[in-house]
């Protein structure tokens, strides 16, 4: 499987058994999954440059914290039991720079039990949703002529997996 065009490799994990350290970032998104944290975070930080997981919190040998940086930013994922799921009311929104970029996550998030959804949204095989879009879409529905833009909504309205060059033809009346 091939990385992103921007991922690096990840930086290995600093295994410690203290608090997850304090971050200069002033909101912090926190995820509560089942019992799959550590597998969550290490598979994240494998998509996007600058990504990393930056402490893990053990009980024994059970990770119950685990804080990742993905693309610069600061998560941090709980093992809480399965009392909460997510849902679709909150996903991670990913600006892709290219076609390329958008196939590649859209691959590897769906895989392995992920789903597909409309309108460049997925959910990965941990159930979380992302919205994987290529930053030519609102560039294109953001059009002064609304004729255009209501083309590429229209477009954009009937894909799963967002096509860039489909976009591009919908705007240009083709």
């Amino acid at each position: 499987m091939t990385r992103t065009k921007t991922a690096k490799a990840k930086a290995p994990a600093r295994r410690g058994r203290g608090a997850p350290k304090s971050s200069d970032q002033k909101i912090v998104t926190y995820l509560w999954f089942h019992d799959r944290a550590e597998e969550a975070a290490t598979f994240y930080v494998s998509l996007f440059e600058d990504s990393k997981v930056l402490s893990v919190f053990r009980t024994g040998d059970h990770a119950l914290l685990v804080t990742f940086q993905l693309a610069g930013q600061q998560f941090i994922a709980l093992n809480g039991g399965p009392q909460f799921t997510f849902t679709e009311a909150t996903s991670l929104y990913v600006n892709c720079e290219s076609q390329e970029e958008v196939d590649d996550l859209w691959a590897r998030l769906t895989a392995d039990g992920g789903a597909p959804s409309m309108c460049g949204w997925l959910k990965d095989k941990f159930g979380l949703s992302w919205q994987i879009i290529p930053t030519a879409l609102p560039t294109l529905m953001n059009d002064k002529d609304p004729a255009k833009a209501k083309r590429v909504m229209d477009a954009m309205l009937t894909m799963r997996k967002i096509d860039i060059a489909m976009l591009e033809r919908a705007h240009q009346g083709r």
